[in-house]
């Protein structure tokens, strides 16, 4: 599991809805893509800007 910080509420919403119907979600870390199944979305409210935590599982690939 990979927690990433986000700012991006447009970004947010995605994850939250991928978490809602099981979907992939792509989400940047450290400025490389990691793709996988979102576990949680948690908004922290007492920073500015806002900011959210996704927790991501990130997919495997298949061994040749």
């Amino acid at each position: 599991m990979k927690p990433v910080e986000i700012t991006d509420p447009i970004e947010a919403r995605r994850c939250r809805f991928a978490q809602y119907r099981g979907l992939t979600a792509t989400v940047m870390l450290n400025g490389l893509p990691v793709t996988g199944m979102v576990r949680s979305v948690r908004e922290h409210q007492s920073s500015n800007p806002m900011r959210w935590t996704v927790t991501v599982v990130a997919k495997q690939g298949i061994a040749a």
